[in-house]
């Protein structure tokens, strides 16, 4: 093994004693961050209005400070990116993450203070590689360089002071020279935001490279592998990079998307990671190879409370902690962070796998989810089934999305799947009959509304053709970053826009 593999690997595994300790002790470990971030916190405005000294305890914190979401934190994170300081958080904030929005805005933006970006999101970073090299202690992963598919970043006109861009674009752009050394494309390209001119430049900055792992979200690394074959005339992207040897995803469910990873990545050497890393924090790590659940990270400068969705939406919601959750429950996660966010509710639900240690999976989003007649389908359930689908039928997705069909005077109400495929399948009717049964076989309730058609009609097919999301996403000035298609939606916003810019074939 090359010596930049063996002087990384041993500083990465210097954090292995910290690691076991939130293993083993999860529950002390989650009360040392709260307390930590309370008397961190206790000297800005928002921590002398709810007197965070005088906090002792979870209960108290609880009872205390209100469960809260992005529009509760819009007038602060507004004054904060006009230059005003020791709001949310006493160190210096200059920097945003810029996010999707929310009913009242187009984007977040999400504070990213030092320390979330060295004790969380850079720390999650490193963790990864960890657990990777532990188990793979052959790894010549660092011989080669590492590719971002990174998003854009830009003065925010607001204050000459602060900046806003996608999460991977502030943290690329806040790495140390040691790291930037160690990925590719050039910075200049990587944090483009035309993402057209974007792709071009990437494969053609990297293609000569010695790339020897990526991260990225699946709809766009897989634009990025096309535009290589195409510059390439190759169809093998082991034959472009072969010491390529890990695959590093999150944003979005692998699910759907791994069957067409295998047709561009011809080789079973290459190892697929994913991760939870989201503006608001670095949540969790697949920290075993061969499993698709994660590990809950619990010493990142964040704390967890889990809201049982029977609670969501309630003025008071009721939360749990750790000590407190079970497994396989659907819950909404609530997090307060070294970034400054309070109980703040970050809009995934997950459900846990184990307790012991703690290992989830993200089951969906908490507006992201249909639920016109009782059925309660969540992303989950859509994944597994599409999935299953293409499985049976030979078919490979693009992407999709699904919305429901009321009621008429005339009709019973369903659901609407509009569905690009790189593949169609065999058969579209044995396709759609495999869709419907899956998410029966899933979901009782969806199954009790599917029963005789009476409440639900089978899933309503549209082919999309290609380029059909992409466009979407390019009109609605959503192209790129942590931008993507909504899996679900409980309305037809979604459906309708793309069924208007587009003629569809049933």
């Amino acid at each position: 093994m090359p010596i930049v593999n063996s002087l990384v690997g041993w500083y990465l595994k210097r954090r292995l004693p910290a690691f076991e300790e939130i293993l083993q002790n999860p529950q002390q470990v989650q009360h040392d961050q709260l307390m930590k971030l309370l008397r961190t916190a206790q000297i800005t405005e928002f921590g002398r209005h709810y007197d965070y000294k005088s906090i002792h305890n979870a209960e108290t914190f609880r009872e205390r400070v209100p469960v809260t979401n992005y529009d509760d934190f819009k007038h602060y994170i507004e004054r904060m990116m006009q230059g005003e300081q020791n709001i949310l958080w006493p160190s210096e904030v200059r920097w945003f993450a810029k996010s999707s929005g929310t009913t009242s805005a187009k984007s977040k933006f999400i504070p990213v203070t030092y320390e979330s970006l060295e004790e969380c999101h850079y720390q999650g970073g490193k963790d990864v590689l960890m657990t990777y090299l532990l188990q793979k202690p052959d790894s010549d992963i660092f011989s080669g360089k590492g590719l971002v598919m990174g998003g854009s970043h830009q003065i925010n006109n607001a204050s000459q002071e602060s900046f806003y861009g996608d999460l991977s674009a502030v943290m690329m752009q806040n790495l140390p020279m040691w790291a930037q050394y160690l990925r590719t494309p050039d910075l200049s390209i990587a944090i483009m935001d035309n993402w057209d001119e974007k792709i071009e430049k990437m494969a053609r900055a990297t293609i000569h490279d010695n790339v020897s792992n990526i991260s990225g979200v699946p709809t766009w690394t897989i634009v990025l592998i096309e535009k290589l074959f195409e510059i390439s005339g190759k169809n093998n992207l082991m034959d472009i990079w072969p010491n390529l040897e890990l695959y590093l995803h999150g944003g979005v469910s692998f699910t759907p998307y791994r069957d067409r990873f295998k047709q561009l990545i011809k080789s079973s050497s290459v190892n697929y990671i994913e991760t939870y890393n989201a503006s608001e924090g670095f949540l969790g790590i697949q920290d075993r190879l061969h499993s698709d659940d994660m590990l809950l990270m619990l010493d990142y400068g964040i704390y967890y409370e889990f809201m049982p969705m029977s609670e969501y939406g309630k003025e008071f919601p009721k939360t749990l902690n750790l000590s407190e959750v079970k497994t396989n429950e659907n819950y909404a996660l609530v997090i307060s962070t070294n970034s400054g966010l309070w109980r703040y509710i970050i809009g995934d639900t997950i459900k846990f796998t184990s307790i012991k240690p703690f290992r989830f999976k993200i089951t969906g989003r908490t507006k992201h989810f249909i639920n016109a007649f009782g059925e309660e389908l969540v992303i989950e359930n859509a994944d597994h089934a599409i999935k299953k689908a293409c499985e049976q039928t030979e078919a490979l997705i693009v992407d999709y999305t699904a919305a429901p069909i009321y009621f008429s005077e005339n009709a019973k109400g369903g659901h609407e799947w509009l569905i690009e495929f790189e593949k169609e399948p065999t058969n579209m009717e044995a396709f759609n009959l495999t869709l419907d049964q899956t998410l029966m076989q899933q979901n009782s309730d969806y199954e009790a509304k599917r029963y005789k058609d009476m409440a639900m009609l089978k899933p309503n097919i549209k082919i999309m053709p290609k380029g059909t999301f992409h466009n979407w996403l390019k009109k609605s000035g959503k192209l790129g970053g942590q931008h993507k298609v909504p899996r679900l939606s409980n309305h037809r916003q979604v459906v309708d826009e793309i069924l208007e810019s587009t003629s569809a074939r049933s």
